[in-house]
């Protein structure tokens, strides 16, 4: 019998290998062997009479990031193949036969020219939660092929739930389907799955380390522990809110908002990225009819909103802002009721560079949409998310004696994007610009600017 070097360990990591889906996501806490399973997906077409037809690339985001994957192949691929090269300056692996493993660092959407043209059926991605956004990891699609007939094609990649790129991993593999289920979303695209793991599976880690589960458990964090403990998704992903939002206290079912209540609306420019319209109503006290918790006096309520986006996270529609405008007076119709003027980003009111040198803020006065400059002074950015935080804080109490912020739940955007948002590692009061927080940004303009009532402002009415 021979003498097996390595083998995938049964469960997940069996799965993740031998998974006949072209992209496969290996995810879960940690300690069930991604990396290895990540490796291993590779090795099994080695030797296997594909020759250098059979090239494959593994990514970190940065390359300081791929020393522990360059160390495991180190300690496992001389052990199976013992006249395979590495070239440390090229950090590449050659096989006996000719087969060529690549370790390599993407950290911008730009760094894809480095391979444009390149064939690699086998491309991987370790620690996906790592890109901020999914730029990287699409464009490479396109290099996942191999002119040689009858080569195997696997996209796959590795992940725990945490990091900045929570939220667009999260959408895209496990919001959709099970574990184990195939994700079959679009006519033309690629199908999909995700692999859960559990770090019990990993008996040769428990061996070496049989204190590795209490030292998960011992993490002080409630969110990191519940994520690299039990690979749980439905966190607040190291977020600036995670402390202080719970979706039993924000997110509300849609009620009757009292006519005496102030509407108002918020606006966050995007183009290339998304741009988010927030429909808000402001409590003056009165209760409305049929809720049965107490609303304090002050507290916003986020009743509507529109996400312009193409249905991928971070990723704009491209509309015109003549268009938007009119969209947001169609709504607001649709709503029964007409809001004078809102709060937008103050770049809006910058020239723009077309024909006519017109702002997006002209142009939508022009078609029937106001508004009034968000406040970005110094240090407005940390105070907005302070202010969400006392808000959300608020919120909790039972009864609501200060102002809060609560969410209709049919604002499905608000919801996916804003409690995941991550703290900047270099600004912890501050959130990393690189997340999707655009819905984040326009309600932060809300709650901190005042707009002008004059003229019938901001007009109230009843509304479901």
């Amino acid at each position: 019998m021979p003498n097996v070097v390595l083998a995938p360990q049964g469960g997940s990591q069996a799965w993740f290998v031998s998974c006949p889906v072209r992209e496969a996501l290996y995810e879960g806490p940690r300690g069930p062997g991604k990396t290895l399973g990540l490796l291993m997906s590779f090795l099994q077409h080695v030797g296997k009479g594909h020759g250098e037809n059979w090239r494959g690339v593994i990514f970190r985001e940065t390359f300081p990031q791929l020393e522990d994957v360059i160390a495991k192949t180190k300690k496992w691929f001389w052990k199976i193949f013992p006249l395979a090269v590495y070239n440390k300056a090229e950090h590449s692996w050659t096989f006996p036969e000719g087969e060529i493993l690549y370790l390599r660092h993407m950290q911008h959407a730009d760094d894809y020219w480095n391979f444009h043209g390149h064939e690699y059926p086998f491309i991987g991605w370790e620690e996906l939660t790592n890109w901020a956004t999914s730029d990287c990891y699409d464009s490479m699609k396109a290099c996942n092929r191999s002119s040689h007939p009858g080569m195997p094609r696997m996209y796959r990649s590795t992940c725990n739930p945490w990091g900045v790129g929570h939220g667009w991993v999260k959408a895209r593999f496990i919001d959709p389907a099970p574990a184990g289920k195939i994700i079959r979303d679009t006519p033309n695209g690629w199908p999909r799955v995700r692999i859960h793991g559990d770090t019990k599976e990993n008996e040769a880690l428990l061996y070496a380390e049989p204190d590795y589960i209490a030292t998960l458990e011992g993490i002080e964090d409630e969110a990191k522990r519940k994520a690299w403990l039990f690979g749980d998704w439905d966190i607040a992903a190291g977020g600036i809110f995670s402390d202080v939002w719970e979706p039993g206290y924000h997110i509300v079912q849609p009620f009757e908002v009292p006519a005496s209540w102030e509407l108002s609306r918020s606006f966050d420019w995007g183009s290339a990225r998304p741009f988010s319209v927030g429909w808000w109503a402001k409590s003056n006290g009165e209760q409305p009819k049929g809720v049965s918790r107490t609303i304090a006096r002050g507290t916003w309520v986020r009743i509507a909103e529109w996400y312009g986006w193409n249905g991928k996270p971070n990723t704009g529609c491209a509309m015109l802002a003549a268009e938007i405008a009119r969209g947001i007076i169609e709504r607001e119709k649709q709503m029964g009721f007409r809001i004078h003027e809102g709060v937008a980003d103050s770049a809006i009111f910058d020239n723009g560079t077309g024909l006519s040198n017109e702002s997006i803020a002209t142009t939508m006065e022009r078609i029937g949409v106001r508004w009034t400059p968000a406040n970005k002074g110094p240090g407005s950015r940390k105070q907005g998310w302070e202010k969400m935080r006392e808000l959300f804080s608020n919120a909790k109490k039972t009864p609501m004696e200060k102002p809060g912020l609560l969410v209709f739940d049919a604002c499905r955007q608000f919801i996916r994007t804003v409690p995941t948002l991550l703290r900047d590692d270099k600004k912890p009061d501050d959130i990393d610009s690189e997340t999707e927080d655009h819905v984040a940004d326009e309600t932060r303009y809300r709650v901190m600017t005042e707009v002008p009532k004059a003229g019938g402002a901001s007009v109230g009415g009843a509304w479901v």
